[in-house]
């Protein structure tokens, strides 16, 4: 626990120098979104959202009339995180858990430090932990170690009764983090609505060994969830490329619905640096947040 802790506090501070340098001061956070009330309406500009259109006004037949608003100095910030057996695939201390565990705590440290509030979700195909949003270090910790240290109940995913879940359990509108392979079926419909109602921040989490499986002839393979073995023939005509592209077709449906949705989507590796790709999610959210 204190060496996960000591390599969080060293990707948090790189994180955070990195963007004071390149956004010359003007940091924001990646939590843009959350955390704003309406301030005043001003007339439509082109290439404004037209979900901040305010219908009531326009009616009024003097134009069209778009919400502004304002920055609360207080912000919400939920991590929905996947805690199911999938969830454990890698290697000893880079599964795809424990590399949410990191992402999680890099953003929970980050966010206390800018007076968020934090809270956590975790999610099998029951609930396994929830914890109210709070203030302050103690619940970056909090959360943190309840990531560490929680032991499912199930080895199952249900990715759609969680964000039912979550639709329910959050009732201000808040930054919504969502950590998860992704791998599952019928939960677009509720992920919608889960965009609608916060601003949603999407990061799939995949493993190399979900995909580059090895010429080794015929070979168990387990289930991690339902801990049923089959038998597959890996050396088998084209079995090794359509699970790849299985995996690839998955990745890029949910990134297109993400754009669809206005939702940011980050993919990761568990063998690469993530550091790079959060400076990068930090950059787009901010360029975001200067255009509203």
């Amino acid at each position: 626990m204190k060496q996960l802790l000591k390599k969080l506090r060293k990707y948090e501070i790189q994180i955070r120098k990195a963007i004071n340098s390149q956004m010359q001061g003007d940091f924001h956070s990646i939590f843009k979104g959350s955390g704003l009330e309406f301030d005043d309406v001003r007339p439509y500009q082109y290439g404004d959202d037209i979900r901040t259109i305010d219908w009531n006004v326009s009616a009024k037949g003097h134009g069209t009339f778009v919400k502004t608003f304002r920055e609360e100095k207080e912000q919400t910030i939920f991590f929905i995180v996947d805690v199911s057996a999938s969830q454990e695939i890698g290697t000893p201390g880079k599964t795809k858990h424990d590399i949410a565990t990191e992402v999680c705590g890099v953003l929970a440290l980050s966010a206390v430090k800018e007076s968020s509030q934090v809270g956590l979700i975790c999610y099998s195909d029951e609930r396994e932990k929830y914890l109210r949003p709070k203030k302050g270090m103690g619940q970056a910790y909090e959360v943190i170690s309840n990531l560490v240290r929680l032991k499912p109940k199930s080895l199952k995913t249900n990715l759609n009764k969680g964000i039912a879940f979550a639709l329910n359990a959050i009732k201000r509108r808040s930054v919504v983090i969502m950590i998860s392979d992704f791998i599952d079926e019928d939960y677009y419909t509720n992920l919608r609505s889960l965009a609608r109602k916060h601003d949603l921040v999407l990061v799939q989490i995949s493993d190399n060994r979900e995909t580059n499986l090895p010429k080794l002839g015929i070979i168990p393979v387990q289930d991690k969830e339902t801990k049923k073995t089959l038998w597959v023939n890996t050396s088998f005509g084209d079995f090794r490329s359509r699970i790849n592209l299985h995996h690839q077709e998955r990745k890029d449906q949910l990134s297109t619905f993400s754009r669809k949705h206005q939702i940011n989507f980050l993919s990761i590796n568990t063998n690469e640096d993530y550091v790079p790709k959060l400076l990068r999610l930090f950059k787009v959210r901010n360029k975001s947040m200067k255009s509203v």
